[in-house]
């Protein structure tokens, strides 16, 4: 007797289908930011170099440095002030100035560059949208330079204060009286307050520039950055003798509302009168943030579609 086998087949329940966990946007924005920290050293090595530098100028004064209090000390106190922040204020400024530099050259160079290497291929094959990396560049010279600038003048000008006081205390002079003269607390605080305010805020537009042109051009995206503005202040010039566009390019670089200083006044001197709701409330200011807008909005749609070079 044969018995009939009825072969059940088996039931597989249908597997669903499972999307790919959507990654958080402050976590793409982290990691496209380490992304440019690794890409462009030179947004940490320039401000270190340059820090090394002003520490290794100020250790050549240092022979001269008591000397130089005793001779103050006979005049006012405005001349011994001004004597012994002289090395810290030149510190702050060549910081200031690499930050200027290299937020500049960055900007021009950063979304031609991925284009020319071809890199820009692999990027948009990660789940990182062309908003996002404008942005992540945009953040390095708005956030990341000016703080790791003021940091790194924070921690220059407190080494200058630690030898300085040891150079003193060993000439007999009195440390006390030279730390009441020097703050380097105080001074990084006014110093982010004009960086932030002078080179990142009212500078804006310069950069949302830079940045459109190095999503724009092809090559030499230096030269096609600063042509046109010289072209236009050239022909003016020419035409009606007058200087009304480069007085007013100029304004974004000399710091508008906030730019001017008293003679003899610094931006990191205790003394600068700081007005931050006339430059916050400035129509000005926000007319230059919504044309640096402007200009980020271009360079998305611009790397939306340009193709490698």
């Amino acid at each position: 007797m044969n018995t009939q086998t009825n072969a059940t087949p088996e039931r597989y329940s249908e597997s669903k289908v499972i999307a790919p966990a959507a990654i958080p946007a402050a976590q793409l924005f982290y990691w496209a930011l380490r992304r440019e920290l690794w890409e462009s050293s030179s947004i940490y090595i320039a401000p270190l170099a340059a820090a090394a530098v002003a520490l290794f100028g100020f250790s050549l004064t240092l022979i001269h440095l008591p000397g130089r209090i005793r001779a103050a000390s006979g005049l006012n106190a405005a001349k011994l002030r001004d004597t012994i922040i002289q090395p810290y204020d030149a510190a702050a400024a060549l910081l200031m100035g690499t930050f200027i530099l290299v937020a500049m050259f960055y900007c021009v160079e950063t979304l031609q560059r991925e284009r020319r290497d071809r890199s820009i291929l692999f990027w948009k094959s990660l789940p990182v949208s062309d908003v996002t990396t404008v942005l992540t560049k945009a953040s390095i010279p708005f956030v990341v330079l000016p703080l790791l600038s003021c940091a790194i003048a924070f921690v220059t000008q407190f080494i200058m204060l630690l030898v300085s006081s040891v150079v003193l205390a060993g000439s007999g002079i009195s440390v006390a009286t030279y730390w009441e003269q020097v703050s380097p607390f105080q001074a990084s605080l006014l110093l982010l307050y004009h960086v932030m305010t002078v080179h990142v805020l009212w500078a804006a537009p310069i950069y949302g520039w830079l940045l459109f042109v190095s999503a724009w051009a092809r090559r030499a995206a230096l030269l096609w950055a600063v042509l046109p503005p010289l072209a236009i202040g050239t022909l003016e010039k020419l035409l009606f003798n007058t200087t009304y566009f480069a007085a007013f390019v100029g304004r974004f670089f000399t710091g508008g509302p906030e730019g001017s200083y008293p003679p003899g006044g610094m931006p990191m001197d205790p003394g600068t009168h700081l007005t931050p709701y006339r430059f916050l409330t400035a129509p000005s200011l926000w007319i230059s943030l919504a044309v640096t807008a402007a200009f980020l909005a271009a360079a998305v749609r611009l790397r939306r579609h340009r193709e490698p070079m």
